[in-house]
């Protein structure tokens, strides 16, 4: 019964990923606006979701040096994976995607980490309590909603037809079943091992944010687009910090 409910909480939380389908159908001139502001949430709710709620939580039950070094050998690996991405997309002509960003498929690998450890913490919580697990699935579905959005706009900036942004996007999703499984049937060793994985997330994120999404941002040479995107990326860490 403990297992259908966490399969039936992570898949709840999944679903939220279609929630940035709404704003695919407008046009393209329209959608190209609608998606350098959720560009710019999206840095910020990963700088924030990084600094103010995987690291410290990491930190909690791990020595902080492990837990930075952890983060900081994340943030080199996800460096290295975008320039294989990078060297592949170069040497590889026959490459059906050419066009599409290493930084999309970064993001894919990154947000399929987080919803990882997410599936993984809502296991830990039914299995500690019922009405907590209720209370965490709520507080991640709050979370996701904003980051299942960014997360959607940064793949189609990234390069991605609408569809397949979706379509990965909720894929991408389905990885937090996944931890929610394991998390049941692996509570003691994965509980152990928990504070590394939210480490590692946050260097992921942290190199997502600083390396591909503020460029982006900083590419826009309109004054008042600028400014927007400032505002609306200090709104995607004020998020992180009320959640």
């Amino acid at each position: 019964m403990i297992l259908l409910t966490i399969i039936i909480a992570n898949l709840i939380i999944s679903l939220i990923s279609l929630a940035g389908v709404f704003f695919i159908v407008f046009s393209d001139k329209i959608l190209h606006k609608i998606i350098s502001i959720l560009v710019a949430v999206a840095a910020g709710t990963m700088l924030g979701g990084a600094f103010l709620h995987l690291i410290p939580e990491s930190i909690e039950n791990l020595d902080s040096g492990i837990s930075l070094k952890v983060t900081l050998i994340s943030f080199i690996v996800f460096f290295l994976i975008e320039k294989i991405f990078h060297w592949h997309h170069t040497h590889d002509d026959s490459d059906e995607n050419p066009h599409i960003h290493a930084y999309g498929y970064l993001n894919i690998i990154g947000d399929s980490i987080h919803n990882f450890i997410d599936g993984i913490v809502i296991a830990a919580a039914f299995l500690t309590d019922f009405n907590l697990g209720i209370i965490t699935a709520t507080a991640i579905l709050f979370h996701e909603i904003p980051q299942e959005i960014g997360d959607l706009a940064i793949l189609i900036k990234a390069g991605f037809a609408r569809k397949k942004a979706v379509v990965a996007n909720l894929l991408t999703a389905f990885t937090a079943i996944l931890g929610g499984i394991i998390g049941y049937y692996l509570s003691f060793e994965v509980s152990n091992s928990l504070p590394y994985l939210l480490a590692f997330a946050a260097g992921g994120f942290l190199y997502i944010a600083t390396s591909d999404l503020i460029p982006e941002l900083n590419r826009e040479n309109n004054k008042r687009a600028s400014i927007r995107a400032f505002i609306f990326f200090i709104i995607g860490i004020g998020i992180m910090y009320f959640l």
